[in-house]
């Protein structure tokens, strides 16, 4: 059940839209519920005699019977509530008590306060009503409605657990502010894919992943193509920024703007310029992890950035919270990094990912202090780099970065979750599944190859991975055999060797670095692992001779109190057990 506070000037033009067909007919039966004083609120839904003027007039009287400069702008207090998809449809009568109970949580009207805010709820459709009240009381008093939207999110929760309703996330005030319905509508009316707001912040936060400084910032900003407009001190100093979409104008033709704080709570200037400081940045970003050779810029950048990304697993799963909230501010600005230099195959499910994890970024928890220069660095070094294409090393980097973009999600939602915040990890969680598309697109090409690399390898070799793999991971090693990915791993533990690895040691390390238990398909993670720490190239390389890899199975180990049943390889080459391990 969510209900959605607003405020406004007009009382007949609200009810207008209330008892009108709506913007798509979609309105049906509209009538009263529940009123302040059914007796006293007209309906003109079932009363044929009674007009809106009628209705109008009786809401606003304590509002009309003060002097004019006593008056409020915004006299007019608006709350829908809603319930969520697939709950059932609540009688008028339970629509009635849900009125009841939001006005006098939220202050409008205690129950038994007879001096108490006029009010009335509509019901035009089965899922929601509106409440509609004037915020002036009998005695010509306001009403004490501080933080009401909190305190009709609660009484909602309440309503929710005492009705069998689906229980919803609470809010803590660190969302950013939704489209108005006026904002939704007018971007439906010029064919605009989404309200202004939503577009202005989604490039803004691009403008700030990896800026160096403030002026990077404001750069980044006019190069994207946007209005903006600085707030200036007498002494020349910048006190605020507003930005505006080129063409969004108000019906007197001018620029419609929105300040950095309106458009989300820490895209205010005083929060940006407390990121920049906390995650200071030089020039050029520096390598946090020794590049694999004649790689791309865009490939280099993100092997970079998913050993980073690795470490803040390590940061996430620890007890710092401060550091913990730092790691996720990080992740942000890494993601929309990445959304906006993506390969157009995985580009939308990318932005999708960033604006659903933006959500995660913000909480109670201060993260000034600690530091994300290493996550700040790498987005920075993903901007720089430009765009990958997609193919090759690129392709083959960013499903490496995207495979433990997932694993970052996955420890975000678990770090809400310990801490209460319900919203929050509802984003990182909603965040993590459109990651997965997108490295279910971008693996697909670099997978492909690698597993065709290793269906091609001797069944001896296979073997030899085959006892590699169970010394390493004996109480997961006949699930990893039998996973798609395992012809990609065997075939990596190849390539590794070929480099001069040890491939017994390298698959070791890839394991100790971080647990597998979170990952939806171990071989793809420890793949992308052994590659990154091996230094080997992220796509498939087919050797030209394998005369130097036929060689014979190692001795056999010492008996187990019950003998496993031997190895074998299957049609496809890969090592896979003839039965269930005993």
């Amino acid at each position: 059940m969510v209900p959605d506070i607003s405020t406004g000037s007009r009382t007949y033009g609200l009810l207008a839209y209330l008892y009108g067909p709506g913007r798509r007919d979609e309105h049906t039966d509209p009538h009263i519920v529940a009123a302040w004083m059914p007796e006293l609120a007209p309906d003109p839904g079932r009363d044929p005699t009674t007009t809106l003027k009628q209705l109008t007039d009786r809401l606003d009287l304590p509002v009309l019977a003060l002097p004019k400069d006593r008056r409020p702008a915004r006299h007019v207090w608006h709350c829908p509530v809603r319930t969520a998809p697939g709950d059932r449809h609540l009688t008028d009568a339970e629509w009635a008590e849900v009125a009841r109970r939001i006005v006098h949580a939220t202050g409008i009207a205690e129950e038994g306060d007879a001096k108490a805010c006029r009010w009335v709820a509509v019901r035009h459709a089965d899922d929601h009503i509106h409440i509609v009240a004037t915020l002036k009381r009998e005695d010509g008093r306001s009403p004490r409605r501080h933080e009401d939207g909190i305190r009709a999110q609660a009484e909602c929760r309440k309503i929710e657990k005492e009705w069998g309703l689906q229980i919803l996330n609470g809010g803590d005030r660190t969302a950013a502010q939704r489209p108005t319905s006026a904002e939704r509508a007018k971007a439906k009316r010029t064919g605009r894919a989404e309200p202004p707001r939503e577009t202005l912040r989604e490039h803004v936060r691009q403008a700030l992943a990896g800026a160096a400084n403030e002026d990077e910032f404001f750069r980044r900003l006019t190069e994207a193509g946007l209005r903006l407009e600085k707030r200036l001190a007498p002494s020349g100093d910048i006190l605020g920024y507003k930005v505006a979409l080129p063409g969004d104008r108000n019906r007197d033709g001018e620029p419609i703007w929105f300040p950095g704080s309106r458009l989300a709570p820490d895209l205010s200037l005083r929060k940006i310029r407390q990121r920049l400081a906390a995650g200071s940045l030089g020039d050029e970003p520096a390598s946090v992890a020794s590049r694999a050779p004649h790689t791309s810029r865009p490939a280099s950048a993100r092997r970079d950035a998913t050993h980073v990304a690795e470490q803040a697993v390590t940061v996430l799963a620890g007890d710092d919270e401060a550091a913990g909230a730092a790691q996720l501010i990080g992740v942000g600005e890494l993601l929309d990094a990445v959304a906006q230099t993506a390969p157009t195959s995985t580009r939308p499910e990318l932005a999708e990912a960033a604006r659903a994890f933006e959500r995660a970024t913000r909480s109670h928890i201060r993260a000034e202090q600690a530091d994300h220069r290493a996550l700040r660095s790498a987005a920075r070094g993903i901007v720089r780099a430009g765009n990958a294409l997609g193919k090759g090393e690129d392709g083959g980097a960013t499903a490496m970065l995207l495979s433990t973009m997932v694993l970052v999600t996955i420890a975000a939602v678990r770090w809400h979750s310990a801490r209460g915040h319900a919203q929050q990890a509802a984003a990182a969680r909603q965040a993590a599944q459109h990651l997965r598309a997108a490295y279910r697109s971008a693996s697909a090409t670099p997978m492909k190859a690698m597993r065709e690399q290793g269906r091609q390898l001797p069944a001896l070799v296979c073997d030899r991975y085959a006892h590699t793999v169970d010394a390493a991971l004996p109480g997961q090693a006949d699930h990893v055999l039998r996973e798609p990915g395992w012809n990609a791993l065997a075939a990596t533990l190849a390539q590794a060797e070929r480099a001069g690895h040890d491939p017994d040691a390298l698959l070791q390390q890839a394991i100790e670095w971080r647990e597998l238990e979170t990952a939806d398909s171990v071989t793809d993670v420890l793949v992308w692992r052994l590659r990154r720490i091996g230094k080997l190239p992220a796509t498939a390389d087919l050797p030209r001779t394998r005369a130097h890899l036929r060689t014979p199975p190692p001795q056999p180990r010492p008996p187990k109190p019950q003998a496993a049943e031997p190895l074998v390889r299957n049609d496809t080459n890969s090592a896979r057990r003839q039965g269930p391990r005993r």
